[in-house]
């Protein structure tokens, strides 16, 4: 069976730590890849499917639409592609689960058939432009709608803005595109997790985190200018900057001892009326940024006043 999954980020390893035996898949297809291997398999780009044997594409990525037009470009037809991200639209992309039944999890099957939700654009965006693009909304639309809301009401709070676990960028853009005056501080490796930190996590998430490069990073900025790029392991990486104040931060790091050392720095120094986004702190599969915070709190002797979000990973949002 000549199986593609279509993407080689955080959906697709996912996908393989939890749903999909990394065997059966024959490689892996990104319009955008960072490296020409993803766990073992090759990583094509979209064209080289054309005139290949595709007997079935798992879409490992939100961009259901982008990947669908794609696809028919190059004459793969939808009785082909099912689409494993697909559980944040109001309809589902996908007729027929009979071709994945028994290749893919069936708990995972299950999760992706549970009934659909959908989230308005709120009046005041329907009322002027937003910096946001359409592409910034898809991933997680109420997390990344939060952050403009919570922006917009930044103006008079001092200080500036900070991402700890930056990823490939793209919340990294929203900021940029959203605080264009503030100084932005980057804090990641842009080389993946320390390795010891992240023993006993999944193969496929270690990997979706490998060879984000900074310039790629700041490439995505709006505002490339207001950027502070602190590659490294913090918070080594946050050294001279302890007298700094921070309007908004995006706590990031994934794993318990990364998100401890982010909350002990920013908390302290997150001007009143700042926000610091935690997120995944209500994911199970991260279940140490949950662990970070009740350490943090056992620390300080009490509970930082915070509102839970329900976007895709459970972002808590903790008001300075």
């Amino acid at each position: 069976m000549e199986l593609y999954v279509w993407g080689t980020g955080c959906g697709a390893g996912d996908l393989l730590d939890h749903a999909l035996e990394a065997s059966l898949v024959t490689a892996f297809v990104d319009s955008e890849p960072l490296s020409d291997s993803f766990l073992g398999r090759p990583v094509l780009r979209p064209e080289e499917l054309r005139g290949r044997e595709v007997d079935l594409v798992v879409v490992a990525s939100r961009r259901a639409d982008e990947i669908a037009a794609k696809a028919a470009e190059l004459g793969i037809g939808e009785e082909k592609i099912f689409f494993a991200r697909d559980n944040w639209r109001l309809f589902d992309r996908n007729r027929d689960y009979a071709a994945v039944e028994g290749v893919l999890d069936a708990a995972f099957l299950a999760s992706l058939r549970a009934p659909q939700r959908a989230v308005r654009d709120p009046l005041w965006v329907q009322e002027k432009n937003s910096a946001l693009s359409e592409r910034d909304l898809e991933n997680d639309y109420v997390r990344v709608r939060t952050l403009e809301a919570i922006c917009r009401r930044l103006a008079s709070v001092p200080g500036a803005a900070a991402e700890l676990g930056v990823y490939r960028g793209g919340f990294a853009r929203c900021i940029s595109a959203l605080l264009p005056e503030r100084t932005l501080y980057l804090f990641d490796t842009f080389e993946g997790f320390d390795e010891s930190e992240a023993e006993g996590e999944g193969k496929g998430f270690v990997e979706a985190h490998r060879g984000a490069s900074a310039e790629r990073v700041i490439s995505l900025l709006p505002h490339p200018e207001k950027a502070i790029l602190r590659p490294g392991f913090f918070p080594v990486t946050a050294a001279g900057l302890e007298d700094e104040r921070f309007c908004l931060v995006s706590l990031d790091a994934d794993l318990e001892e990364s998100t401890l050392a982010g909350l002990r720095f920013f908390v302290p120094r997150l001007s009143r009326g700042g926000v610091l986004l935690l997120h995944d702190w209500d994911t199970p599969r991260l279940a140490g940024v949950a662990r970070a915070l009740e350490r943090y709190e056992a620390e300080i002797g009490q509970k930082l006043p915070a509102v839970p979000l329900c976007d895709v990973n459970g972002t808590l949002v903790i008001c300075g």
